[in-house]
């Protein structure tokens, strides 16, 4: 059952603390559900601790410190710190972090509070910098789109080219013209039994997507071994040698499962990476044999839900994935 109230959300928060403390390796998704679990509940300055907790951890660095700090803006500003999630922001779009969540976290934190040019601003500089001409949108980046048509219906703006192609992007039965429509909130108070209805239509369809996006909260991933790990783990386990014959075919078994996976319709598409000890230790904790085949899916489905997948496919023009240090274009995204 999902936490409804505040003591729950803090019961939540405190079984993913214990969870965090148990998971070192898996710290900083685990500490930052627990953070927002601690806002539902309420406990705004509880959940400030948290992200400058993760912030200030000295063991190499936070792994995504412009994403917390994006978080911690928003949480600031719903408790009365606007000056501080201001210059948190700003910090945020000088440093123009390569990933969306950042971006989008605060565009919708100045959104939510109508300072709209500023959200469409941050919502177009994003991605000019992360959507490269000609190539498919990313899932993650999608909502950035999504959000800059959002706020430019509120803002009366007409479509520019991102806008139609947001609108190609949505799949939801109402179009997103009439779920951005700032005249849907006047038809709330009507009478008249049609504009209702249409109105419980367009919200039934928000709720789908909402419901979809929810059913998915990470991405579907698929499991990746650096060279060295493959290596010790046949060795450890040579029953598994049948499922990795070597490295470079276990490579390319990847990415082919990957495109079939993307040609199959599967949107928000990661790669975990795995280690042998992480790897042991799971097994341990299902109480399995590691030379287990049927072991492997398991293992990666739960380094996605603790927020260990990064998202494919990459830019092109971005580092492989596969550790070779060349761009995906010129290694394993070549067509």
């Amino acid at each position: 059952m999902r936490p409804d109230t505040p003591a729950d959300h803090t019961t939540e928060a405190e079984r993913l603390l214990r969870t965090a403390a148990q998971y070192p390796e898996d710290r900083e998704p685990l500490v930052l559900q627990a953070a927002a679990h601690l806002e539902l509940a309420g406990d705004r300055a509880r959940a400030s601790t948290l992200y400058d907790d993760l912030l200030a951890a000295p063991e190499a660095g936070a792994e995504n410190p412009h994403l917390i700090k994006a978080l911690k803006a928003a949480n600031l500003w719903e408790y009365g710190h606007e000056a501080e999630a201001r210059a948190i922001i700003d910090g945020i779009r000088a440093a123009g972090p390569l990933s969306a969540a950042p971006w989008q976290i605060a565009a919708e934190t100045l959104e939510a509070h109508d300072e709209l040019e500023s959200a469409h601003d941050f919502f177009s500089t994003a991605l000019t910098l992360l959507l490269a001409p000609g190539e498919e949108v990313p899932y993650a980046t999608q909502s950035l789109l999504t959000g800059r048509h959002r706020v430019r219906r509120l803002m009366g703006l007409d479509h520019d080219a991102w806008d139609e192609l947001a609108g190609v992007l949505h799949t939801a039965p109402v179009p997103l013209d009439e779920l951005h429509d700032p005249k849907r909130l006047w038809s709330l108070g009507s009478s008249d039994p049609a504009e209702l209805q249409a109105e419980i239509a367009r919200l039934r369809a928000e709720l789908g997507t909402y419901r979809t996006a929810l059913s998915r909260p990470f991405p579907v991933a698929v499991l990746h071994w650096p060279a060295d790990e493959l290596r010790e783990l046949l060795a450890a386990y040579p029953e598994l040698t049948e499922e990795y014959v070597d490295h470079a075919t276990h490579l390319n078994h990847v990415e082919a499962a990957l495109r079939d996976l993307h040609a199959a319709g599967a949107p928000n598409l990661g790669i975990v990476t795995g280690t042998v000890p992480s790897y042991e230790a799971f097994a341990a904790s299902e109480a399995t044999p590691p030379a287990t085949p049927d072991l492997l899916p398991q293992y990666a489905t739960t380094l996605a839900a603790r927020g260990r997948a990064t998202p494919w496919p990459p830019s092109r023009t971005a580092t492989c994935w596969c550790g070779s240090g060349e761009t995906y274009g010129g290694c394993h995204g070549a067509e």
